[in-house]
């Protein structure tokens, strides 16, 4: 008599929106590993406001998405530690830097990214405009929302004499780094933030971000 065993999935899971900026971070990161398909995506409905649901907090508790969940049941959310443990858990290319100078200059550009320009263009989304709408957006502040968008524009133009010396942001390396800064570009562009055409080296290392494999397809 033969027993038939039925093997646990061991496939983590992506708790995301397609198509929302910080879920954009997390696939790429994905797509530069190769490891794509190796995790499942399950959607959740923002705009149905799933994510503020008792279900999805005790998963993430900050009530956003992207969030992963392991095999064994554990969760972690927030941009950087998903991205730090995809670099770490596949093969690959180095998102997050090889050595102790590395890392550092790879954090430092990743924060500077993502408070500077990601989050403030998020900030002036979600406060200064209708955003998402009046039955997610229940506190808007528009004067901290319009502060943030010149808060974009200042990162926009930091970001292009960075450029002017580097090939990437954090060096010569492509990193995390660049991936929150192309999502912060591409939140600006729907936000309708001004992405100024006299940054030159801003939009050479957008367009060439734009041209891998792991975003253009």
């Amino acid at each position: 008599m033969s027993i038939e065993i039925e093997m646990e999935t061991t496939t983590m899971k992506i708790y995301d929106t397609e198509g929302f900026p910080n879920p954009a971070r997390v696939r790429i990161a994905l797509a530069e590993k190769g490891a794509t398909n190796d995790v499942d995506f399950v959607a959740v409905d923002v705009m149905g406001g799933e994510h503020r649901t008792d279900a999805f907090k005790a998963k993430n508790p900050d009530a956003v998405v992207p969030c992963l969940e392991l095999a064994d049941g554990s969760h972690i959310s927030q941009c950087t530690a998903i991205t730090e443990y995809i670099d770490g858990h596949f093969e690959g290319p180095s998102l997050t830097g090889e050595t102790p100078k590395e890392r550092a200059q790879v954090s430092m550009m990743n924060l500077r990214a993502e408070n500077g320009l990601l989050n403030a263009v998020g900030a002036y989304f979600h406060h200064a405009t209708p955003g998402l709408g009046p039955d997610l957006e229940t506190y808007q502040c528009a004067e901290w929302g319009n502060k943030q968008r010149e808060v974009a524009g200042q990162t926009m133009s930091y970001l292009n004499e960075v450029l002017a010396d580097n090939a990437y942001l954090a060096g010569n390396k492509f990193s995390m780094a660049d991936i929150t800064a192309f999502a912060g570009l591409a939140f600006a562009d729907f936000a309708k933030v001004e992405i100024p055409q006299s940054l030159s080296n801003l939009n050479a290392w957008r367009a060439k971000v734009a041209a891998r494999p792991s975003i253009a397809g």
